[in-house]
């Protein structure tokens, strides 16, 4: 399986057409459809990876799992949100877009109004 079939089934899978695709991954129009017979870039295929949910080396047909073997599986990844969303050059994405820091900073203004809820009513 080439590339760009096992991108378009996957992509098929997550119900997205090669065109929603290019969009999420914000690509030139009917750029993975090139991928037919040129060569994709390292970088596009890792955004197309990044929307579809799934390893670049299962995309390139280098393994069959969708998803990198994580080593230290006993300890779950911890994410500061209060310093995350704080910190303009953390990039957070939401739907396949990333977030401004205006959205940013309305998520951390709603944990606050939350915490500060939480408080008042003990």
């Amino acid at each position: 399986m080439t590339t760009f079939e096992r991108i378009k089934q996957t992509a098929k899978d997550r119900g997205l057409t090669l065109n929603q695709l290019n969009d999420k991954a914000n690509l030139k129009n009917n750029i993975i459809y090139s991928w037919k017979t040129k060569t994709p870039s390292v970088e596009n295929v890792k955004k197309v990876a990044d929307v579809l949910g799934v390893s670049v080396d299962y995309l390139l047909g280098n393994t069959d799992e969708m998803h990198p073997k994580q080593t230290d599986t006993s300890k779950p990844t911890e994410v500061n949100l209060d310093e995350a969303l704080q910190d303009k050059g953390v990039v957070m994405k939401f739907n396949g877009k990333d977030l401004s820091d205006t959205a940013k900073r309305g998520i951390l203004n709603i944990l606050e109004m939350l915490e500060e809820d939480k408080n008042d009513s003990k």
